[in-house]
């Protein structure tokens, strides 16, 4: 089952800058909600890992800082930058703070969490919920937090997302 995310949702780098998903089109899009003091916060290494490995092929790690879980994402942006880049060399492009769920979701979690998965549907759970979006911009896959970034399970999936997109 596959999902259309809204090419035209808006995203605010964490830079910034203004620009909507359509920014990443003919892209596959890992995307991740992030925090920078949750037990799964060492997930970004594998993450840039994920990035530095396949961005030559057509993926972008896109992480969105969330603060909705027992505020693991307490940084202002700079700080939330910083972090990333200083712990894990992140170069994967970040957003600013978003909501994943609630009154105030951010448009892009309204369409992602659409998408529904085994044991995933609907709600995000916790930090470093990952979804995959193919170039197409539909949402094909979704892993758990507990599922780690580099696992065999997220490689096969973005591997055959890329191969689908080059044939």
């Amino acid at each position: 089952m596959s999902a259309s995310v809204l090419p035209s949702t808006p995203l605010t780098l964490i830079d910034g800058t203004e620009t909507t998903f359509d920014h990443f089109a003919g892209k596959a899009v890992l995307v991740v909600n992030v925090a920078s003091k949750c037990g799964f916060t060492p997930q970004y290494a594998g993450l840039e890992a994920l990035y530095a490995k396949y961005k030559d092929e057509g993926l972008v790690v896109l992480g969105l800082p969330c603060n909705q879980f027992m505020g693991q994402e307490p940084g202002a942006e700079a700080d939330i930058e910083s972090f990333c880049q200083m712990n894990y060399g992140v170069t994967f492009p970040l957003t600013v703070k978003a909501d994943v769920r609630g009154k105030h979701q951010h448009p892009l979690y309204a369409q992602l969490t659409k998408f529904k998965s085994g044991l995933l549907p609907g709600l995000v759970k916790w930090n470093f919920e990952k979804f995959l979006v193919n170039p197409q911009g539909e949402i094909v896959d979704r892993f758990a937090s507990t599922v780690e970034p580099e696992s065999d399970e997220i490689v096969r999936a973005i591997e055959k997302t890329l191969a689908a997109d080059a044939a």
